[in-house]
């Protein structure tokens, strides 16, 4: 007999990232991956450069400097953190560690391709709850839950869409599911969003054993390269995944790069500041050019076109011009394209490429 991996290796499309490459273009765009279009904090870059002479050393294991400084600009227990190799990794090892095979995670439709990764990648069994106009249905998720469901991924905000739960919705979410059930909040888009009824999760997870929330470095604070995400935990969970991660998961220098990117909130403001003022710029604007925008409050908008062939017609079209934005397929959106806020002259290039394609048709 030949070999084979577990059940539900091969059913799994491997995840593939925004692109950033162009055939037409020697200098592409990139607006595929939600990165931050002001860069990492100037005091990130410095401690990362100021780890280089201690690269033969091991980082020391708990990441207990990261953890440390995460505690201390959330007013957090470092001891119910755990970091990551970007929060990816803790949304798997928390798969790894609570699927069993034949157990259920339920997850909304157009969420985060790595929720189905995890599940299959556990032999467990993906469940998809449909969404109401793009935003997650709370009844419709409790209506998917099963005695099996054993792990609830919900995406807050949700990426690609845009659209977020407030904090009423989440509770209502975490309410209907058993103490058996262990619901995982990925926030890795919380700094962005500006709404009186959002919360990140925090709250719940200091007043219940069954929730975690994840958050990442790669977004508002600028460090995809790094890789750095972290988890607020329940003790119990915690000790779980201390149990399951691999030793020495975030380097040394990422710690120091993340830890001193926590303290620069001038940046962060900044990111935020720039990113509310162009994602409202590029919405107003696209929709001026007779596109369908979906309202966000990540760092990126959807765009809607009319039928699957116009939108990989606009993408060849774009790509043309050296402006790179994500074909949304793989997310059951085939006939739209996700464009990150990205700095002042690409978003103006963007649009304007996109009213030309329009004027055009």
């Amino acid at each position: 007999m030949a070999l084979q991996p577990k059940p539900g290796i091969l059913d799994i499309a491997p995840y593939v990232g925004g692109r950033a490459e162009t055939a037409a273009s020697a200098h592409p765009v990139k607006l595929s991956s939600n990165e931050n279009a002001l860069g990492a904090s100037p005091l990130a870059v410095e401690a990362y450069r100021a780890a280089a002479d201690r690269l033969h050393i091991y980082p020391e294991g708990s990441a207990r400097i990261l953890r440390e400084a995460i505690g201390e600009s959330h007013g957090l227990d470092p001891a119910r953190i755990v970091c990551g190799n970007g929060s990816d990794e803790l949304l798997s090892l928390l798969a790894h560690a609570y699927l069993r095979p034949g157990d259920e995670a339920l997850f909304s439709a157009h969420a985060f391709l790595v929720y189905r990764i995890a599940a299959l990648a556990n032999s467990a069994r993906p469940v998809v709850a449909p969404e109401k106009e793009l935003r997650v249905d709370v009844d419709a998720m409790l209506a998917c839950a099963t005695p099996r469901t054993r792990l609830v991924y919900l995406a807050n905000p949700n990426n690609p869409t845009g659209s977020y739960l407030g904090r009423d919705e989440v509770r209502r979410l975490h309410q209907g599911l058993g103490p058996h059930v262990l619901l995982v909040i990925d926030a890795a888009y919380a700094e962005y969003v500006r709404r009186d009824d959002y919360e990140a999760g925090i709250e719940l997870v200091a007043s219940n054993d069954n929730v975690v929330m994840t958050r990442t470095f790669s977004k508002v604070y600028g460090l995809a390269g790094l890789r750095v995400g972290w988890a607020y935990c329940p003790p119990a969970v915690v000790d779980v995944l201390g149990r399951v991660r691999g030793p020495f998961n975030v380097s040394a220098p990422a710690q120091r790069a993340s830890a001193a990117a926590l303290k620069d909130r001038a940046h962060v403001e900044k990111s935020v500041a720039h990113n509310e003022r162009w994602r409202a710029w590029l919405i107003e604007t696209i929709r001026a050019a007779g596109f369908r925008v979906d309202d966000s409050v990540g760092n990126f908008v959807l765009i809607h076109f009319a039928d699957p062939r116009e939108s990989a017609a606009a993408d060849d079209f774009l790509c043309a011009r050296g402006l790179v934005l994500r074909g949304m397929k793989a997310y059951g959106l085939p006939h739209c394209l996700r464009l990150t806020v990205g700095a002042e002259d690409a978003n103006r290039r963007v649009t304007a490429a996109l009213a030309e394609f329009r004027s055009g048709r």
